[in-house]
This record gives C-alpha cells, structure tokens and sequence, in this order.
C-alpha cells in the first residue's frame, strides 16, 4: 500500500478533492499558494502540484456479519 498520486477515474479525483476542501474548511493550511480563497479551488490547485494524494487500499473492506443472539429475527409474511 502506497501513496497515489495519479488518479484512475474521476471520480476518486473528485473525492480526494472533497476531503482536502472538508479540512482546509475546517482549518488546516494550504499546501501551496493559490489565488483562490474557495475551499474547493486550493484543493484542486494542491492536487495539480501533485501535493495531496491518497491511499489505495489493496483488499476491500467487507462488512463484519453480525451474529449475536439478542438480534431480533422477523418471519416473513
């Protein structure tokens, strides 16, 4: 597992992008100077610079089953 910095579709690009703009919101610095002030234009200008880039899982994350026994089970009709 390694950090990408080439994206293979757009919508990752777009999703990276979206968590950079959610923590420059919330106050983090900006990793390269930019003319915009817009949230969601410093993070596509950090991802341009090849600043921000993401880690790619290599095996999905599955959904733990639940078995317990105080989980209700309804009968179908």
């Amino acid at each position: 597992m390694g950090i990408e910095q080439e994206f293979d579709s757009n919508f990752r690009y777009v999703m990276v992008a979206a968590r950079r703009a959610r923590q420059l919101q919330a106050g983090s610095q900006p990793l390269v100077d930019s003319r915009s002030r817009k949230a969601c234009k410093v993070a596509q200008d950090e991802i341009a610079a090849g600043k921000v880039g993401y880690v790619r899982a290599d095996t999905p994350v599955l959904k733990p089953e639940i078995t317990a026994p105080d989980i209700p089970k309804f009968a179908s009709l």
